[in-house]
């Protein structure tokens, strides 16, 4: 594990315990120093703990909006240009070039097993709490089961085997049994075994305040991690995992508060004006609007100098780019392409920035602290999901219907029709890259286009999917460099010198 557990776990095995023997004067406790334990005598400590792991996941090093480094850069939307600044470490994700010893990669390590430790101690000690109402407690259970999983699923699938951890840490000897590489088969379980827990709790379908987990979340979650192990692990029981996707997946969707997609308009999703009433979310990061600690950065760092359309902070750089890769992928009048990214024309920067998530409202100010929710979860990609679950079982007219929601709502011919357009047959001929290009320009920016691209295609197929492209819709980042070692992140190497042997090392690094 890392030097932040290690340090919390010596921390708490270093706190006082208070003497048996009241005489006993060289033993007594430190009265500046609280113990985990004591930390948890009410119902309200135990919330208290809960929203403390939501709060983790804000952060850029862990899923929130900043988190777009081990994500979008490192897939085909898009990169940094930069590969001067920060001794070039923010460069290597989008060059393919990353080094164990990034620090960037080892921040988001920690933070995410820093998720991963605040749920196990809700867990490990949510026992010695009397609850007045047991419903309240089981509610607060699932909550840090879901963040768990949540975290696990992006572990798992940025490194392959991790150390698996399901108990709070209170000693280094805890710690030290604990450093080693779970092999990824024992990760999907123990996820799937959490997910499942949640659904079976008395959490609503849905949450009143999206920011929290509901049952339309765990199911949707549990879809794709099954639709994940059929995809990219067990091929044994590829079928069964399909089956269980789809069945996960249904649930989640049955649960939606609306017809069809096409009842609710693209662009609410990204009103801020909207985010608390908008049918289609399902888990987000909330943000408040106008506030110094909490409120959303995203609109004014993705503008691009000149222009006003996100905030109305003044941009000075070149804003947040876009690859011209996924520019080309935007079919012709595809309005999503109109909303979500434009083409800066000031004397210093002419290229393409994002629009997607906008806020120039009086509240958030020339600051730029918007109100932009950080969506985890919505129906969008619940319904393309499903379109490739019952793609891949050979359900092809179900799989269509699906993705002919997304593409009505856009303003987008149907599938039937677009097939027989000689560009979109030649570029999309098969029904799996055809879904794969509609979640590209659906859900583009939101941090799913590298895990897509990796449930869709082998390793190898993907190695030769980069190399295909046209090294000029990618500027400095060299496609050259992708190879078979990309599938994975290295593991952090202060994570891998703790123990080489069982922190065994990445392939290729």
């Amino acid at each position: 594990m890392n030097k932040k557990f290690i340090a919390m776990a010596c921390l708490a095995a270093v706190v006082a315990i208070a003497p048996s023997c009241k005489k006993d004067f060289l033993n007594e406790s430190d009265p500046n120093a609280i113990s985990v334990d004591a930390s948890y005598k009410t119902p309200n400590d135990v919330l208290l703990a809960v929203n403390g792991i939501y709060q983790s996941l804000r952060s850029g090093n862990n899923v929130g909006e900043g988190s777009d480094l081990w994500t979008d850069q490192r897939s085909d939307d898009t990169g940094t240009q930069d590969n001067q600044s920060n001794s070039g470490e923010p460069f290597q994700f989008g060059n393919f070039s990353i080094l164990p010893t990034n620090t960037y990669l080892k921040s988001h390590w920690v933070s995410l097993y820093t998720t991963v430790s605040r749920a196990n101690s809700v867990l490990s000690h949510i026992d010695q709490v009397p609850f007045p109402d047991n419903s309240v407690k089981l509610k607060y259970a699932a909550e840090a089961k879901f963040l768990r999983a949540f975290i696990y699923f992006d572990l798992v699938r940025t490194w392959g085997d991790v150390p698996l951890v399901t108990k709070a840490l209170s000693s280094a000897g805890d710690v030290s049994a604990q450093t080693f590489r779970e092999k990824q088969a024992t990760v999907y379980q123990q996820i799937v075994t959490d997910l499942t827990d949640v659904i079976a709790s008395p959490l609503p379908n849905l949450q009143a305040s999206t920011g929290r987990a509901s049952k339309a979340a765990a199911n949707f979650l549990l879809g794709q991690v099954y639709l994940t192990m059929a995809t990219t692990q067990d091929q044994a029981n590829r079928t069964a995992n399909l089956n269980n996707a789809k069945t996960f997946l249904m649930n989640a969707y049955n649960m939606r508060t609306f017809g069809a997609l096409n009842a609710v308009p693209y662009t609410d999703v990204f009103d801020v004006s909207k985010k608390t009433t908008c049918p289609e979310l399902i888990f987000q990061i909330v943000n408040i609007q106008g506030d110094l600690n909490y409120s959303s950065s995203i609109a004014a760092n993705f503008q691009a100098k000149g222009e006003t359309i996100n905030s109305q902070k003044v941009s000075t750089g070149a804003g947040y780019n876009v690859t011209h890769d996924l520019i080309n992928e935007y079919e012709t009048g595809d309005p999503r392409m109109t909303f979500s990214v434009k083409f800066a024309n000031d004397p210093i920067v002419k290229d393409w920035f994002v629009t997607k998530f906008r806020d120039v409202s009086t509240a958030a100010g020339i600051n730029g602290y918007g109100g932009n929710d950080w969506i985890l979860m919505r129906y969008a990609d619940v319904i393309l999901s499903l379109a490739e679950v019952n793609n891949y079982l050979g359900d092809q007219a179900t799989a269509i219907s699906f993705l002919d929601q997304v593409r009505t709502r856009a303003g987008m011919p149907t599938y039937a029709v677009s097939i027989t357009n000689s560009d979109y047959a030649t570029r999309y001929p098969t029904l799996k890259l055809a879904i794969l290009h509609e979640r590209r320009v659906e859900l583009a920016f939101e941090h799913h286009r590298w895990f897509d691209l990796l449930r869709t295609f082998t390793t190898d197929e993907l190695v030769a999917y980069f190399h295909a492209k046209k090294q000029t819709d990618f500027g400095l980042a060299s496609l050259a460099n992708f190879t078979t070692k990309d599938r994975y992140y290295p593991i952090p190497f202060d994570e891998y010198k703790l123990d080489p042997v069982k922190m065994y090392q990445n392939p290729g690094y």
